[in-house]
């Protein structure tokens, strides 16, 4: 099983994610993108969707229209872990590919 961050771990991998925050109610990250259109927010789910996959771990996450609304917590291990960490890290290199509104 993966161990979940320690607190200072936490805070410095939100250091190098400074997109991602800290949930008050929650040991997980959420990140909030807007894009252009309801296309361009589906383009970029079915990214991460692939990306996710392959890693075998999945963002929970919300869309409305152009809003798309993540949470990356490992559910297995009851918080935030290193998983979370390099999902961010590859959620955010494809937010910058397709430039969010």
């Amino acid at each position: 099983m993966t161990e979940r961050l320690t607190e200072a771990a936490r805070r410095a991998a939100l250091e190098m994610l400074p997109n991602w925050r800290a949930l008050p109610d929650r040991d997980a990250i959420a990140r909030t993108l807007t894009f252009t259109d309801f296309d361009a927010a589906f383009a970029f789910m079915t990214r991460v969707a692939l990306i996710a996959s392959r890693h075998d771990h999945h963002p929970d996450w919300h869309n409305v229209y152009n809003r798309v609304d993540l949470v990356l917590s490992t559910h297995d291990a009851g918080g935030l872990t290193n998983r979370d960490i390099e999902l961010a890290r590859a959620i955010d290199a494809v937010a910058a590919a397709v430039s969010p509104a």
